[in-house]
């Protein structure tokens, strides 16, 4: 269904392999450097840098800079910890061409938010440098699926319980829970760059935004949450018609813009092909 959703007019994309990692560069036509890093959501299991390909578009064009969007493998055929491995070589490979790490947001939504969250907190291990900032659109980060709906909290269509199970299962693959890198509704937060929570009043996973942004301001973390009135679980995705989307794709790319106003002034080297 992705796949059949055109950028936005004007926007370029091509391939790169980004520190062995099959990639995709999305841009404007000017093809500003990339400073995001886009996570796709999937369960893990689902997606494809080419699919995403229109949404990483309309964020490269509300942050006016260009995104990097890896195929990170996929389970179960590649079970953890393959996704944070190509996660990891893409941003060094960021890195490596000259773009300062606080220059950087990492951004994802669904599945691809937990993996930005295992992103950070095993560069948190290596005492390696932090990005600038992240972007969290509908995450979903309790695999144990442990959380509690609050009463008031409408319940949107979505994937099953018992398919989420199934995909954090092929993910982990035997992996404990209990790791906190896989957890971070566990880990401890301190140290991480700010960032922005969006979710969907009526998102399914809406207890993983929440729970997320007050575990992040306990440690410190410039936490924003930020809610809009949808019934879908990933309807950012949605931006090409949906108001709500491309009103919380804007702020996203404000956001991006802001903090890396927050960073030097240019990055060190363009990001090319």
């Amino acid at each position: 269904m992705l796949a059949q959703t055109s950028p936005p007019p004007g926007t370029r994309v091509r391939p790169v392999t980004a520190g062995g990692v099959s990639s995709l560069l999305v841009s404007s036509s000017d093809d500003p450097p990339a400073t995001v890093l886009y996570l796709h959501g999937g369960g893990y299991v689902f997606g494809s840098a080419f699919g995403y390909r229109a949404h990483a578009g309309a964020i490269a064009m509300a942050a006016r800079t260009g995104v990097l969007l890896p195929d990170y493998r996929l389970a179960p055929e590649h079970p953890f910890p393959a996704a944070v491995d190509d996660s990891l070589s893409a941003y060094q490979w960021l890195l490596g061409r000259g773009i300062a790490p606080e220059q950087v947001t990492v951004a994802g939504d669904s599945s691809g938010g937990g993996l930005v969250l295992s992103l950070l907190l095993t560069l948190a291990r290596q005492n390696s440098p932090q990005p600038g900032a992240v972007v969290l659109m509908c995450p979903w980060l309790d695999l144990s699926l442990r959380l509690k709906r609050e009463p008031s909290d409408p319940i949107a269509p979505g994937a099953a319980d018992e398919e989420a199970r199934n995909c954090a299962a092929m993910y982990l693959a035997g992996h404990s829970l209990d790791d906190p890198v896989v957890d971070p509704l566990a880990a401890d937060l301190t140290g991480l760059p700010p960032m922005l929570i969006q979710a969907a009043t009526g998102d399914a996973r809406l207890a993983d935004a929440k729970a997320l942004a007050a575990r992040a301001q306990t440690y410190g973390v410039d936490a924003r949450l930020a809610l809009f009135p949808v019934d879908a679980h990933g309807f950012h995705l949605f931006w090409s018609f949906l108001p709500e989307a491309a009103g919380a794709i804007e702020a996203a790319g404000a956001f991006i813009r802001e903090a890396r106003g927050r960073g030097r002034a240019e990055p060190r080297a363009a990001v090319r092909s």
